[in-house]
């Protein structure tokens, strides 16, 4: 089974956060979830994103979700895969060097690595996504473009892998993402 890490943060998507690190788990898969900043049993906030038929996304209050391990104690090395979830936490994650050199240790090694809705925000800014085929939350659309990435227009339960980097437009797409970053291992 795989070692899998998680980097989140305050008000991540609830659901991008917690139905994968649950899933993942459920297959047997050891998932470290992570936040700068924080240690193991301290507990972030989440948010609840959902499409109610405006121009965005709508916002609400979600759960407390307790972090299981330490971000200072993360050596890419130690994992086998990385995980990305969205909401607004890409956007100070992406500010942190330390989250950036682990997603470029992560590609660098060629490791599996799945982002979904913002999350790809991270991706940008570690300046790894040249070349590659990548989804995304929609609003996040200029930014992959302008990272020299090929933007792909994805139903929102539908996922794409270029490589070894999976990516989704939003939390619908569990199951197509899942499945092809669970193939990568």
């Amino acid at each position: 089974m795989a070692k899998v890490l998680m980097i989140t943060g305050d008000f991540v998507e609830d659901y991008e956060n917690m139905v994968p690190f649950q899933a993942l788990l459920a297959m047997g898969h050891q998932v470290d979830a992570v936040c700068p900043d924080r240690k193991a049993g301290e507990a972030i906030p989440t948010s609840i994103h959902d499409f109610e038929g405006d121009q965005t996304y709508s916002e609400k209050r979600g759960h407390n979700f307790e972090l299981n391990a330490s971000f200072d104690d993360v050596n890419a090395d130690d994992y086998d895969a990385l995980y990305i979830p969205g909401g607004r936490a890409p956007e100070y994650l992406r500010l942190n060097e330390e989250v950036l050199k682990i997603v470029q240790a992560f590609f660098e090694a060629d490791k599996p690595v799945a982002s979904i809705c913002h999350g790809p925000q991270i991706l940008t800014a570690a300046g790894v996504l040249s070349g590659k085929r990548v989804s995304a939350y929609p609003a996040c659309e200029p930014e992959v473009k302008l990272a020299g990435a090929e933007y792909v227009s994805l139903p929102v339960d539908q996922a794409v892998t270029d490589g070894k980097l999976v990516t989704a437009p939003a939390w619908p797409a569990h199951p197509a993402m899942l499945q092809q970053f669970v193939a990568l291992f």
